[in-house]
Protein backbone atom coordinates (compact mmCIF):
# COMPACT_ATOMS: atom_id res chain seq x y z
CA UNK A 1 0.00 0.00 0.00
CA UNK A 2 1.40 3.57 -0.59
CA UNK A 3 0.10 6.85 0.03
CA UNK A 4 0.85 10.42 -1.88
CA UNK A 5 3.32 11.06 1.17
CA UNK A 6 6.04 8.51 -0.56
CA UNK A 7 5.89 10.62 -3.43
CA UNK A 8 5.72 13.98 -1.87
CA UNK A 9 8.89 16.08 -0.57
CA UNK A 10 12.58 15.74 -2.32
CA UNK A 11 15.25 16.56 -0.16
CA UNK A 12 15.76 19.70 -2.12
CA UNK A 13 12.48 21.31 -2.45
CA UNK A 14 9.15 21.20 0.00
CA UNK A 15 6.89 22.66 -3.02
CA UNK A 16 6.47 19.35 -4.80
CA UNK A 17 2.63 18.25 -5.03
CA UNK A 18 2.22 14.46 -5.55
CA UNK A 19 -0.05 14.64 -9.12
CA UNK A 20 -3.31 13.15 -8.30
CA UNK A 21 -5.18 11.78 -11.09
CA UNK A 22 -8.40 11.74 -9.60
CA UNK A 23 -11.47 10.48 -7.21
CA UNK A 24 -13.34 7.29 -6.89
CA UNK A 25 -16.59 7.75 -4.62
CA UNK A 26 -18.49 5.08 -3.64
CA UNK A 27 -22.83 5.98 -4.12
CA UNK A 28 -24.58 5.45 -1.26
CA UNK A 29 -21.88 6.93 1.57
CA UNK A 30 -22.55 11.13 2.73
CA UNK A 31 -19.21 12.24 3.23
CA UNK A 32 -17.63 8.65 5.13
CA UNK A 33 -18.64 5.20 5.85
CA UNK A 34 -21.14 4.72 8.52
CA UNK A 35 -17.99 3.37 10.95
CA UNK A 36 -15.65 5.99 9.85
CA UNK A 37 -13.23 5.35 6.81
CA UNK A 38 -10.44 2.94 7.93
CA UNK A 39 -7.36 2.44 5.80
CA UNK A 40 -8.25 0.64 2.29
CA UNK A 41 -12.27 0.97 3.40
CA UNK A 42 -13.37 4.21 2.89
CA UNK A 43 -16.31 6.33 0.96
CA UNK A 44 -13.40 7.95 -1.34
CA UNK A 45 -10.25 6.51 -2.59
CA UNK A 46 -7.51 9.03 -4.15
CA UNK A 47 -5.33 7.48 -7.32
CA UNK A 48 -1.91 9.50 -7.30
CA UNK A 49 0.99 8.74 -9.52
CA UNK A 50 3.07 6.18 -7.89
CA UNK A 51 6.69 6.57 -6.59
CA UNK A 52 7.56 3.93 -9.35
CA UNK A 53 5.37 2.68 -12.33
CA UNK A 54 3.03 -0.79 -11.39
CA UNK A 55 1.58 -0.70 -14.29
CA UNK A 56 1.29 -4.29 -16.94
CA UNK A 57 0.61 -4.52 -20.74
CA UNK A 58 0.25 -8.34 -22.76
CA UNK A 59 3.29 -9.84 -23.93
CA UNK A 60 3.43 -13.27 -24.78
CA UNK A 61 0.31 -15.88 -25.68
CA UNK A 62 0.73 -19.30 -24.65
CA UNK A 63 -2.01 -22.00 -25.92
CA UNK A 64 -2.64 -25.52 -24.11
CA UNK A 65 -1.29 -26.64 -21.05
CA UNK A 66 2.59 -26.34 -21.95
CA UNK A 67 5.88 -25.98 -20.09
CA UNK A 68 5.36 -22.32 -21.01
CA UNK A 69 2.17 -21.83 -19.70
CA UNK A 70 2.35 -23.74 -16.66
CA UNK A 71 5.22 -21.33 -15.19
CA UNK A 72 3.75 -18.33 -16.55
CA UNK A 73 1.06 -19.05 -13.76
CA UNK A 74 3.31 -20.06 -11.10
CA UNK A 75 5.51 -17.31 -11.12
CA UNK A 76 4.94 -15.28 -8.52
CA UNK A 77 6.57 -12.34 -10.24
CA UNK A 78 5.03 -12.67 -13.51
CA UNK A 79 1.18 -10.47 -14.26
CA UNK A 80 -0.59 -13.61 -16.40
CA UNK A 81 -4.52 -13.84 -17.58
CA UNK A 82 -5.35 -17.29 -18.08
CA UNK A 83 -8.58 -18.64 -19.97
CA UNK A 84 -9.68 -21.72 -19.36
CA UNK A 85 -11.26 -23.02 -22.89
CA UNK A 86 -12.29 -26.77 -21.54
CA UNK A 87 -10.37 -29.38 -19.19
CA UNK A 88 -7.48 -30.21 -21.67
CA UNK A 89 -7.05 -26.61 -22.92
CA UNK A 90 -6.05 -23.25 -21.86
CA UNK A 91 -4.38 -20.04 -23.37
CA UNK A 92 -2.43 -18.17 -20.67
CA UNK A 93 -1.45 -14.83 -21.32
CA UNK A 94 1.94 -12.77 -20.00
CA UNK A 95 1.59 -9.59 -18.82
CA UNK A 96 4.94 -7.49 -18.64
CA UNK A 97 5.86 -4.31 -17.25
CA UNK A 98 4.64 -1.11 -18.30
CA UNK A 99 7.00 1.47 -17.11
CA UNK A 100 4.32 4.58 -18.38
CA UNK A 101 1.22 3.60 -16.01
CA UNK A 102 0.02 3.58 -12.90
CA UNK A 103 -2.25 0.63 -11.88
CA UNK A 104 -4.69 0.25 -9.53
CA UNK A 105 -6.91 -2.48 -8.09
CA UNK A 106 -10.57 -2.40 -7.07
CA UNK A 107 -12.63 -5.22 -5.41
CA UNK A 108 -14.06 -6.93 -2.11
CA UNK A 109 -10.83 -8.54 -0.84
CA UNK A 110 -8.14 -7.36 1.53
CA UNK A 111 -5.58 -9.05 -0.03
CA UNK A 112 -2.84 -6.31 -0.44
CA UNK A 113 -2.67 -6.11 -4.26
CA UNK A 114 -6.36 -4.42 -3.75
CA UNK A 115 -5.97 -0.85 -3.36
CA UNK A 116 -9.18 0.14 -2.46
CA UNK A 117 -11.70 -2.23 -1.08
CA UNK A 118 -14.96 -2.26 -1.57
CA UNK A 119 -18.04 -3.90 -0.34
CA UNK A 120 -22.35 -4.34 -0.77
CA UNK A 121 -24.00 -0.88 -0.65
CA UNK A 122 -27.38 -1.12 1.26
CA UNK A 123 -29.27 1.50 0.62
CA UNK A 124 -30.63 3.53 3.89
CA UNK A 125 -28.62 1.76 5.77
CA UNK A 126 -26.13 3.88 7.69
CA UNK A 127 -25.47 1.67 10.38
CA UNK A 128 -24.44 -1.14 8.69
CA UNK A 129 -21.19 -3.26 9.87
CA UNK A 130 -18.16 -3.22 8.44
CA UNK A 131 -18.42 -6.65 7.50
CA UNK A 132 -18.91 -7.84 4.02
CA UNK A 133 -22.39 -9.27 3.17
CA UNK A 134 -21.88 -13.11 3.20
CA UNK A 135 -24.22 -12.99 -0.08
CA UNK A 136 -21.82 -10.57 -1.72
CA UNK A 137 -22.06 -9.62 -5.73
CA UNK A 138 -19.10 -7.61 -5.88
CA UNK A 139 -15.89 -9.93 -7.34
CA UNK A 140 -13.21 -10.37 -4.12
CA UNK A 141 -11.15 -8.61 -7.67
CA UNK A 142 -13.29 -7.06 -9.67
CA UNK A 143 -11.99 -4.21 -11.39
CA UNK A 144 -8.71 -2.41 -12.50
CA UNK A 145 -7.56 1.21 -13.54
CA UNK A 146 -4.91 2.53 -15.82
CA UNK A 147 -3.64 5.65 -15.77
CA UNK A 148 -0.88 6.98 -17.97
CA UNK A 149 1.94 8.50 -15.80
CA UNK A 150 2.42 11.35 -18.13
CA UNK A 151 -0.26 14.58 -18.90
CA UNK A 152 -3.33 14.01 -19.64
CA UNK A 153 -3.05 11.59 -16.95
CA UNK A 154 -5.86 9.56 -19.02
CA UNK A 155 -7.48 6.57 -16.75
CA UNK A 156 -8.45 3.33 -18.42
CA UNK A 157 -10.75 0.56 -16.65
CA UNK A 158 -10.61 -3.18 -17.48
CA UNK A 159 -13.00 -5.40 -15.47
CA UNK A 160 -11.00 -8.35 -13.20
CA UNK A 161 -7.90 -7.65 -10.93
CA UNK A 162 -5.16 -9.55 -10.27
CA UNK A 163 -4.86 -11.84 -7.25
CA UNK A 164 -1.78 -12.16 -4.93
CA UNK A 165 -0.14 -14.51 -7.01
CA UNK A 166 -0.10 -12.14 -10.03
CA UNK A 167 -2.93 -13.96 -11.96
CA UNK A 168 -6.37 -13.59 -13.20
CA UNK A 169 -8.36 -16.28 -13.69
CA UNK A 170 -11.41 -17.52 -16.18
CA UNK A 171 -13.02 -20.14 -15.55
CA UNK A 172 -14.56 -22.34 -17.91
CA UNK A 173 -17.94 -21.15 -17.63
CA UNK A 174 -16.99 -17.40 -17.58
CA UNK A 175 -18.08 -15.72 -21.26
CA UNK A 176 -14.34 -15.60 -23.14
CA UNK A 177 -13.26 -15.62 -26.77
CA UNK A 178 -10.76 -15.28 -29.04
CA UNK A 179 -10.94 -11.68 -30.88
CA UNK A 180 -10.45 -11.54 -35.06
CA UNK A 181 -6.46 -10.44 -34.20
CA UNK A 182 -5.84 -14.10 -32.44
CA UNK A 183 -5.85 -12.37 -28.87
CA UNK A 184 -8.13 -13.64 -26.18
CA UNK A 185 -10.87 -11.83 -24.36
CA UNK A 186 -13.34 -12.57 -21.46
CA UNK A 187 -16.01 -11.11 -19.19
CA UNK A 188 -15.91 -11.47 -15.58
CA UNK A 189 -18.91 -12.90 -13.79
CA UNK A 190 -21.12 -10.99 -12.74
CA UNK A 191 -19.69 -8.18 -14.85
CA UNK A 192 -17.93 -4.11 -14.70
CA UNK A 193 -20.41 -1.88 -16.00
CA UNK A 194 -19.32 1.80 -17.02
CA UNK A 195 -21.30 4.59 -17.84
CA UNK A 196 -20.23 8.07 -19.39
CA UNK A 197 -22.17 11.13 -18.98
CA UNK A 198 -23.12 13.14 -22.06
CA UNK A 199 -21.64 16.79 -21.73
CA UNK A 200 -19.49 16.11 -19.00
CA UNK A 201 -20.05 15.92 -15.20
CA UNK A 202 -21.72 19.73 -15.05
CA UNK A 203 -25.56 21.49 -14.58
CA UNK A 204 -25.80 20.40 -18.61
CA UNK A 205 -24.63 16.58 -17.96
CA UNK A 206 -27.04 14.14 -19.27
CA UNK A 207 -27.09 10.15 -18.31
CA UNK A 208 -25.03 8.08 -21.12
CA UNK A 209 -25.64 4.21 -21.64
CA UNK A 210 -24.23 1.49 -19.19
CA UNK A 211 -21.77 -0.65 -20.94
CA UNK A 212 -19.56 -3.86 -20.03
CA UNK A 213 -15.62 -3.49 -20.27
CA UNK A 214 -13.87 -6.75 -20.91
CA UNK A 215 -10.75 -8.27 -19.17
CA UNK A 216 -8.64 -6.54 -22.10
CA UNK A 217 -10.91 -3.07 -21.77
CA UNK A 218 -13.17 -3.59 -24.51
CA UNK A 219 -16.75 -2.19 -24.36
CA UNK A 220 -19.34 -4.23 -24.86
CA UNK A 221 -23.82 -3.61 -24.89
CA UNK A 222 -25.03 -5.34 -21.58
CA UNK A 223 -26.12 -9.21 -21.46
CA UNK A 224 -29.30 -10.47 -21.02
CA UNK A 225 -28.50 -10.55 -17.06
CA UNK A 226 -25.47 -9.44 -15.34
CA UNK A 227 -24.12 -13.30 -15.40
CA UNK A 228 -25.31 -14.39 -18.85
CA UNK A 229 -22.54 -16.35 -20.70
CA UNK A 230 -23.36 -15.02 -23.98
CA UNK A 231 -21.61 -11.56 -24.23
CA UNK A 232 -23.11 -8.69 -25.92
CA UNK A 233 -22.39 -6.72 -29.12
CA UNK A 234 -18.89 -5.31 -29.04
CA UNK A 235 -19.33 -1.36 -29.08
CA UNK A 236 -16.50 -0.28 -31.30
CA UNK A 237 -16.62 3.44 -31.42
CA UNK A 238 -16.98 3.89 -27.67
CA UNK A 239 -13.96 3.39 -25.39
CA UNK A 240 -12.74 2.16 -21.87
CA UNK A 241 -11.35 5.50 -20.99
CA UNK A 242 -12.32 7.60 -17.63
CA UNK A 243 -14.33 11.09 -18.26
CA UNK A 244 -14.87 12.84 -15.43
CA UNK A 245 -17.99 11.60 -13.94
CA UNK A 246 -18.33 8.31 -15.03
CA UNK A 247 -20.14 5.93 -13.26
CA UNK A 248 -18.35 2.35 -12.75
CA UNK A 249 -20.56 -0.42 -11.49
CA UNK A 250 -19.41 -3.83 -9.92
CA UNK A 251 -22.76 -5.32 -8.99
CA UNK A 252 -23.56 -4.50 -5.72
CA UNK A 253 -21.44 -1.13 -5.52
CA UNK A 254 -21.50 2.02 -7.77
CA UNK A 255 -18.11 4.40 -7.76
CA UNK A 256 -18.43 7.44 -9.28
CA UNK A 257 -14.96 8.54 -10.65
CA UNK A 258 -13.95 12.27 -11.07
CA UNK A 259 -10.69 13.95 -12.51
CA UNK A 260 -8.74 15.75 -10.87
CA UNK A 261 -9.62 18.81 -12.86
CA UNK A 262 -13.28 18.17 -12.42
CA UNK A 263 -12.63 18.63 -8.33
CA UNK A 264 -11.17 21.24 -8.91
CA UNK A 265 -13.96 22.97 -10.22
CA UNK A 266 -16.18 21.13 -7.63
CA UNK A 267 -17.39 22.73 -4.52
CA UNK A 268 -15.41 22.03 -1.71
CA UNK A 269 -17.51 20.94 2.08
CA UNK A 270 -16.13 24.43 2.92
CA UNK A 271 -18.19 25.80 0.44
CA UNK A 272 -21.06 23.81 1.32
CA UNK A 273 -20.97 24.43 5.06
CA UNK A 274 -20.95 28.21 3.79
CA UNK A 275 -24.61 27.45 2.09
CA UNK A 276 -25.70 25.58 5.18
CA UNK A 277 -24.84 28.90 7.25
CA UNK A 278 -26.43 31.09 4.74
CA UNK A 279 -29.92 28.81 4.81
CA UNK A 280 -29.67 29.40 8.81
CA UNK A 281 -28.84 32.92 8.70
CA UNK A 282 -31.96 33.39 6.98
CA UNK A 283 -34.03 31.83 9.94
CA UNK A 284 -36.36 29.87 8.23
CA UNK A 285 -39.55 29.79 10.50
CA UNK A 286 -42.30 25.90 10.76
CA UNK A 287 -45.21 28.01 9.70
CA UNK A 288 -47.20 26.69 11.79
CA UNK A 289 -44.97 26.11 15.10
CA UNK A 290 -43.28 29.68 14.46
CA UNK A 291 -40.25 27.84 16.18
CA UNK A 292 -37.25 28.68 13.94
CA UNK A 293 -35.18 26.00 12.21
CA UNK A 294 -31.52 25.06 11.22
CA UNK A 295 -29.60 22.70 9.51
CA UNK A 296 -27.02 20.61 11.74
CA UNK A 297 -23.24 20.65 11.26
CA UNK A 298 -22.12 18.40 8.66
CA UNK A 299 -19.64 17.26 11.03
CA UNK A 300 -22.15 16.22 13.75
CA UNK A 301 -22.12 12.85 12.25
CA UNK A 302 -24.98 10.36 12.43
CA UNK A 303 -27.65 11.43 15.16
CA UNK A 304 -30.93 11.08 15.39
CA UNK A 305 -32.43 14.62 14.20
CA UNK A 306 -32.71 17.80 16.42
CA UNK A 307 -35.51 19.45 17.63
CA UNK A 308 -34.69 22.39 15.52
CA UNK A 309 -33.91 20.03 12.49
CA UNK A 310 -36.49 20.82 8.95
CA UNK A 311 -38.75 18.40 8.45
CA UNK A 312 -40.53 17.97 4.70
CA UNK A 313 -43.64 16.84 3.44
CA UNK A 314 -42.41 15.31 0.27
CA UNK A 315 -45.36 15.77 -1.39
CA UNK A 316 -45.54 19.45 -1.73
CA UNK A 317 -42.00 20.78 -0.07
CA UNK A 318 -43.39 23.20 2.39
CA UNK A 319 -41.09 22.65 5.41
CA UNK A 320 -42.19 22.56 8.87
CA UNK A 321 -40.11 21.56 11.80
CA UNK A 322 -40.73 18.25 13.98
CA UNK A 323 -44.72 17.78 14.80
CA UNK A 324 -46.76 14.93 15.66
CA UNK A 325 -50.12 16.13 14.53
CA UNK A 326 -51.60 15.70 11.16
CA UNK A 327 -51.63 11.97 11.23
CA UNK A 328 -53.17 9.85 8.83
CA UNK A 329 -54.32 6.00 8.95
CA UNK A 330 -52.16 4.93 6.59
CA UNK A 331 -51.41 0.97 5.70
CA UNK A 332 -51.62 -0.42 9.21
CA UNK A 333 -52.26 1.91 12.34
CA UNK A 334 -51.31 5.23 12.90
CA UNK A 335 -48.37 6.76 11.21
CA UNK A 336 -47.10 9.08 13.65
CA UNK A 337 -44.47 8.53 16.15
CA UNK A 338 -44.34 10.08 19.19
CA UNK A 339 -40.80 11.29 18.41
CA UNK A 340 -38.97 12.12 15.77
CA UNK A 341 -37.17 8.86 14.46
CA UNK A 342 -33.57 8.01 13.77
CA UNK A 343 -32.01 9.48 10.66
CA UNK A 344 -28.35 10.91 10.21
CA UNK A 345 -26.02 12.58 8.38
CA UNK A 346 -25.97 9.77 5.65
CA UNK A 347 -28.85 7.95 6.50
CA UNK A 348 -31.36 10.44 6.04
CA UNK A 349 -35.07 9.70 7.08
CA UNK A 350 -35.59 6.13 6.45
CA UNK A 351 -38.10 5.12 3.46
CA UNK A 352 -41.36 7.36 4.24
CA UNK A 353 -43.35 4.36 4.68
CA UNK A 354 -45.46 4.56 7.94
CA UNK A 355 -45.01 8.54 8.30
CA UNK A 356 -47.26 10.03 5.84
CA UNK A 357 -49.20 13.20 6.75
CA UNK A 358 -51.09 15.75 5.83
CA UNK A 359 -49.66 19.07 5.17
CA UNK A 360 -51.33 21.76 7.38
CA UNK A 361 -50.42 24.56 4.53
CA UNK A 362 -51.51 22.75 1.66
CA UNK A 363 -53.26 19.70 2.67
CA UNK A 364 -51.28 17.51 0.24
CA UNK A 365 -50.69 14.28 1.86
CA UNK A 366 -47.78 12.24 1.56
CA UNK A 367 -44.54 11.37 3.53
CA UNK A 368 -42.89 13.52 6.15
CA UNK A 369 -39.47 13.23 6.69
CA UNK A 370 -36.03 15.38 8.02
CA UNK A 371 -33.70 16.80 5.64
CA UNK A 372 -30.50 16.31 5.95
CA UNK A 373 -27.87 18.61 3.75
CA UNK A 374 -25.78 16.14 0.91
CA UNK A 375 -22.34 16.17 2.37
CA UNK A 376 -20.47 14.73 -0.15
CA UNK A 377 -19.24 17.64 -2.64
CA UNK A 378 -18.37 15.08 -5.28
CA UNK A 379 -21.64 14.15 -5.87
CA UNK A 380 -23.05 17.73 -7.00
CA UNK A 381 -23.01 19.37 -10.93
CA UNK A 382 -22.71 22.81 -9.69
CA UNK A 383 -22.00 24.44 -6.98
CA UNK A 384 -26.01 26.25 -6.26
CA UNK A 385 -27.54 26.26 -2.52
CA UNK A 386 -29.31 23.56 -1.63
CA UNK A 387 -33.21 23.99 -2.79
CA UNK A 388 -34.19 20.46 -3.39
CA UNK A 389 -34.95 17.71 -1.50
CA UNK A 390 -34.47 13.63 -2.85
CA UNK A 391 -37.76 11.77 -1.55
CA UNK A 392 -38.35 9.47 0.17
CA UNK A 393 -34.96 9.84 1.97
CA UNK A 394 -35.14 14.14 2.48
CA UNK A 395 -31.09 14.32 1.36
CA UNK A 396 -31.14 17.89 0.22
CA UNK A 397 -28.94 19.35 -2.98
CA UNK A 398 -28.81 21.89 -5.66
CA UNK A 399 -31.60 21.64 -8.15
CA UNK A 400 -29.39 20.29 -11.10
CA UNK A 401 -27.87 17.85 -8.93
CA UNK A 402 -31.26 16.47 -7.83
CA UNK A 403 -32.46 16.54 -11.66
CA UNK A 404 -29.37 15.01 -12.80
CA UNK A 405 -29.48 12.38 -10.30
CA UNK A 406 -32.75 11.76 -11.05
CA UNK A 407 -31.88 10.70 -14.70
CA UNK A 408 -29.75 8.29 -13.99
CA UNK A 409 -30.87 4.54 -13.71
CA UNK A 410 -28.25 2.89 -11.93
CA UNK A 411 -28.03 -0.98 -11.59
CA UNK A 412 -30.12 -2.45 -9.45
CA UNK A 413 -29.19 -6.18 -8.66
CA UNK A 414 -28.73 -8.35 -11.79
CA UNK A 415 -31.30 -7.18 -14.73
CA UNK A 416 -33.01 -3.77 -12.84
CA UNK A 417 -32.58 -0.26 -12.98
CA UNK A 418 -33.54 2.51 -10.89
CA UNK A 419 -32.99 6.06 -9.73
CA UNK A 420 -31.60 6.58 -6.38
CA UNK A 421 -29.89 8.99 -3.91
CA UNK A 422 -26.47 9.50 -4.57
CA UNK A 423 -26.14 10.29 -0.52
CA UNK A 424 -28.06 7.26 0.77
CA UNK A 425 -28.61 5.02 -2.29
CA UNK A 426 -31.98 4.90 -1.59
CA UNK A 427 -34.35 4.35 -4.67
CA UNK A 428 -35.95 7.35 -5.80
CA UNK A 429 -39.93 7.91 -5.68
CA UNK A 430 -42.47 10.11 -5.79
CA UNK A 431 -44.80 11.82 -8.29
CA UNK A 432 -42.15 14.88 -9.32
CA UNK A 433 -39.41 12.65 -10.31
CA UNK A 434 -38.26 11.76 -7.36
CA UNK A 435 -37.35 14.95 -5.60
CA UNK A 436 -39.22 18.28 -4.64
CA UNK A 437 -38.46 22.17 -4.15
CA UNK A 438 -38.28 22.79 -1.05
CA UNK A 439 -40.83 26.06 0.58
CA UNK A 440 -39.02 27.90 3.22
CA UNK A 441 -41.12 30.15 5.41
CA UNK A 442 -39.14 33.52 6.73
CA UNK A 443 -39.40 34.78 10.07
CA UNK A 444 -41.88 36.91 10.69
CA UNK A 445 -40.64 39.45 12.71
Amino acid sequence: MYSPEQETISTTSSTKVPVKYGELIVLGYNGSLPNGDRGRRKSRFALYKRPKANGVKPSTVHVACSPQAAKAISNKDQHSISYTLSRVQMVVVEYTHDCNTDMFQIGRSTESPIDFVVTDTVAGSQSNTDAPSVQSTISRFACRIKCQRSPPYTARIYAAGFDSSKNIFLGEKAAKWRTPDGQMDGLTTNGVLVMHPRNGFSQDSKPGVWREISVCGNVFTLRETRSAQQRGKMVETESHELVDGSLIDLCGATLLWRTAEGLARAPTLKHLEALRQEINAARPQCPVGFNTLAFPSLQRGKETPDEKQPWVYLQCGHVHGYHDWGSRRHGRGLTAAAAPPGGGNGGGGGNGEGRHRECPMCRARGPYVPLWLGCEAAFYVDAAPPTHAFGPCGHVCSEKTAAFWSQIPLPHGTHTFHAACPFCAQQLSGERGGFVRLIFQGPLD
